[in-house]
Formats: C-alpha cells, structure tokens, sequence
C-alpha cells in the first residue's frame, strides 16, 4: 500500500481533486482530507492547550461550511470530526487520517501521517502545511491506480504531490 499526499493552496482545487478521485472509484476508505478550521470554536468545543478534543459530526459539518467550505467534500466527511490540536489549533479531517489524528495527540499531524508510512520529517512539514492554512489531500492505494492519484492531484492543481512506499 502506498500513500499519496497532495498539498493544496486553494480548498477549491482540493475539492474538485476530490471529487474527480472519487468519480475514478476511490472510496472513502482511501481517502483523507485534513485542513486548518478557519472557523474553530465555534463549534463550541473546548481544548485546555493539553489534549485534543473531538467534536461530534454536526458541530464539524458546520465548522467545516464556516471553516473555507470544506463541508462541500460531501460524502467524504460525513464521518469526519474536528479535531483540536495543540499548537496547531482546530483542524476538519476525514477518512482514515481523521482516526490516525484522533490518536495521535503527542505527535499531531505529523505523527497521524507516521501511521500512514510517511517519514517524521516530512510528516511536521506538512504539519506546517496544514498549519498555514493549506490542505492536504491524502489517497492510500496500491498498483496502477497510485498514478492515477498522483496525476490526478496534480491536474487538480496541488502544489506539491509526494509519493510514499
């Protein structure tokens, strides 16, 4: 299995990479999307600094539509949370990078992206991706269709597309 992260500029591009991923059959078991919630907080939750807090999946469908219209990804997050991370502040995320986060409290995105076979040192680089209002899309999959992920990230305009073993 191999894990392709596209880092967008524009939650726009990221949303019709998506889309057009899901239209080629990517499932929601392959794909994961992780963003800064420009509009955290008022969802409610409530983090000490200390830990992360997961909020249930109304507050982050909302959260998200304030948060730069990540709730237009659709199916995509309907199982998704906010997630609030120290140092980082209130994140959406969905598919399985929203469980690897969700567990991941000490190591942040950067230790969620660990769970997914990405290196640590690429893994707080694209922390501070996500910390600097970008958004990373995420496909795990194997074969041929690693390509077509990576193609189609890059057609969707990310601005930079990794591949990882």
């Amino acid at each position: 299995m191999s894990t392709v992260v596209g880092v967008f500029e524009s939650r726009d591009r990221a949303h019709r990479a998506i889309e057009a991923l899901q239209e080629q059959g990517f499932t929601e078991d392959e794909l994961s999307v992780v963003a800064k919630d420009e509009g955290g907080g008022d969802d409610g939750s409530a983090t000490n600094g200390d830990q992360m807090t997961m909020v249930g999946n109304e507050d982050m469908t909302e959260g998200a539509a304030i948060g730069g219209g990540l709730g237009a990804l659709g199916g995509l997050l309907a199982g998704a949370g906010a997630l609030a991370i120290p140092g980082i502040g209130p994140l959406v995320a969905a598919g399985p990078l929203a469980a690897a986060l969700s567990g991941a409290v000490a190591g942040g995105i950067a230790g969620g992206l660990i769970d997914l076979g990405i290196p640590e040192g690429e893994g707080r680089r694209f922390e501070q991706d996500v910390r600097e209002g970008r958004l990373l899309a995420v496909v795990e999959t194997e074969g041929e269709r690693i390509e077509e992920a990576e193609e189609t990230l890059r057609r969707f305009g990310a601005d930079e597309v990794q591949v990882y073993d």
